[in-house]
């Protein structure tokens, strides 16, 4: 079998040169977002202070795909940090249902993620907001400067874009560097008083990329045939995050799925085989970490799966499982934990591509799915096409 390249060598003969460059360059483009918001600030407090005072204010964190599943990750850590409501809701959730989603009298900050700005369902649903709420604020953040959505909506009154550098619009056909950048802006712009340390998750990043142990290539190259991706909190986030890129990456041939740790016994359970790889992202937080554990525990027990995998930042309590240690991050808050863990979960989803015989830049044989959706057709109110 193909040995796959997780560091980008001989990527480009093998159709992967864009995804590799875009995954290893990720705490580069971190740093080089923070200066992008360095030189926003003036102009983010403006407009995000007073609205952040609102008691009454509702977010919405809205996007497609991987851009939905950034809200799935920040909406508990905002929720505790803003003390406001705050809900993730996919743009294809808002335009397939805006008055069950939207409250018209509530005063509403959306907060868009988009890597091109150029999806169907991420025009539609900023136009349906400012339609179906009175009073409604808009928040982009986005890496396209050519995007629909950063046309609209730069230099409006109730808007604020952040278009981020130019290097976190990948080219790739799956979302790396823009899904992980975004993350990191959001967290800086919404977040700022709690504020990630940039050099430490670059450094657990850099650690995972070199795969010192070289399990991370051993298991892009195992033969399963399902994965599953398990997480709590924000963490169940990313493991949707984690099994989509293996998904979009393998053109479907590994069936991924993700669930939260706890959730997963409620049925979910039933998806293992003697075919299938479990890997359990293990949070930081005492209690949460309590939970992760006793799930991976369990499975390891029940010897059903093929192989369990955890990956934690601290060591000290995982005894009789297999483990990813990623020490750089052991004393972080779990927001610090998604970036060597999304990284972690790129590189083995462009592994287990590579090893597959597939193009990672553009994995889809049948054409059938593309870089930008394409064919969505928006109707209005009453169901008559746009």
């Amino acid at each position: 079998m193909t040995r796959p390249s997780l560091d980008g060598g001989g990527s480009e003969q093998r159709g992967a040169s864009w995804t590799a460059r875009e995954i290893q360059q990720q705490p580069a483009v971190w740093r080089a977002t923070a200066e992008t918001l360095r030189g926003l600030a003036p102009a983010v407090q403006a407009f995000l202070a007073p609205l952040l005072a609102q008691r009454d204010l509702r977010i919405i964190l809205t996007g497609a795909g991987s851009s939905s599943f950034l809200g799935r990750c920040l909406q508990p850590l905002l929720l505790a940090g803003l003390n406001r409501r705050v809900e993730a809701i996919a743009t294809t959730d808002l335009v397939a249902g805006p008055r069950q989603y939207l409250q018209r009298d509530v005063p509403t900050l959306l907060v868009s993620f988009a890597r091109s700005g150029n999806s169907p369902e991420s025009v539609a649903a900023v136009e349906l907001t400012d339609r179906e709420v009175a009073v409604c604020y808009h928040l982009v953040i986005t890496c396209n400067p050519a995007g629909e959505l950063l046309r609209r909506h730069n230099g409006r009154p109730r808007s604020l874009c952040v278009l981020l550098p130019e290097a976190t619009h990948d080219r790739g056909f799956a979302m790396t560097s823009s899904f992980s950048s975004m993350l990191y802006a959001a967290l800086l712009l919404l977040l700022p008083r709690v504020p990630v340390n940039l050099e430490r998750i670059s450094r657990a990043s850099a650690d995972v990329l070199a795969d010192h142990d070289g399990l991370l290539r051993e298991l892009a190259q195992a033969p399963y045939a399902r994965v599953v991706f398990l997480g709590s909190r924000g963490l169940s986030g990313l493991a949707d995050e984690a099994a989509l890129k293996l998904l979009e990456l393998t053109d479907g041939e590994v069936a991924a799925i993700a669930n939260s740790s706890l959730g997963f016994r409620h049925g979910p359970k039933t998806f293992l085989n003697s075919q299938t790889l479990v890997v359990a992202f293990v949070s930081n937080d005492a209690l949460t970490r309590r939970y992760d554990l006793d799930v991976a525990r369990e499975l390891t027990r029940d010897r059903i799966a093929a192989r369990v995998v955890v990956l934690s930042a601290a060591v000290d309590d995982l005894a009789g499982l297999e483990a990813v240690v990623i020490p750089a991050v052991e004393s972080a808050p779990d927001a610090e934990l998604y970036f060597p863990f999304v990284v972690w979960a790129q590189s083995l989803a462009l592994g287990r591509s590579l090893a597959l015989g597939y193009t990672p830049d553009n994995p889809s044989r049948s054409g059938t799915v593309s870089r930008v959706v394409q064919g969505v057709t928006i109707y209005d109110g009453q169901g008559a096409p746009r």
